[in-house]
């Protein structure tokens, strides 16, 4: 009989560290994909932060914030600490991530929050490619969406701005 209480603290402390898995995308297109482990207190922290929105352009800044802290975590789990912005800083270091690396990325991010329930004001699109100033560059961009009765609002999220 006393038994069943340390194997009860066992099963809850293991559910409690469970948390969630997310491949992340990094080498330009891509190329490699780990799969990065985020806590439950990790995860805790960043549903804490979105439940602390009052609206929807507050929903914005804070998942910027909350996105740039999952991507800090991932950095200390892969290669992808050493990617620097823009696409040309990174030389040949492993972990540079170009625009389809991040779009990708934090539109997986985004959909773990939306399925998590952590999105109130939001949803998450598929990632979309604009052209960006010559006909030569695209850029491709994770999207979220506005929930709204009538017009919804798209924004890019642009992980390099986060």
């Amino acid at each position: 009989m006393r038994n069943w209480l340390p194997a009860l603290l066992l099963l809850l402390s293991g559910s409690a560290l469970a948390g969630e898995s997310v491949r992340i995308c990094h080498g330009y297109s891509c190329l490699a994909q780990p799969e990065i482990r985020y806590t439950e207190g990790q995860l805790g922290q960043v549903r804490r932060m979105l439940f602390a929105a009052v609206d929807a352009e507050n929903e914005r800044k804070t998942l910027s914030e909350a996105i740039g802290r999952l991507y800090g975590w991932a950095g200390e789990q892969s290669d992808i600490h050493n990617d620097r912005g823009g696409n040309f800083a990174d030389g040949h270091v492993p972990g540079k991530m170009d625009c389809i690396d991040h779009s990708t990325s934090t539109t997986r991010l985004l959909r773990m929050l939306e399925a998590r329930h952590y999105l109130r004001w939001h949803r998450v699109l598929e990632p979309v490619a604009r052209d960006v100033a010559t006909v030569f560059f695209v850029h491709y961009s994770a999207v979220i969406e506005e929930k709204t009765e009538s017009n919804a609002a798209r924004f890019a999220v642009d992980s390099w701005f986060v």
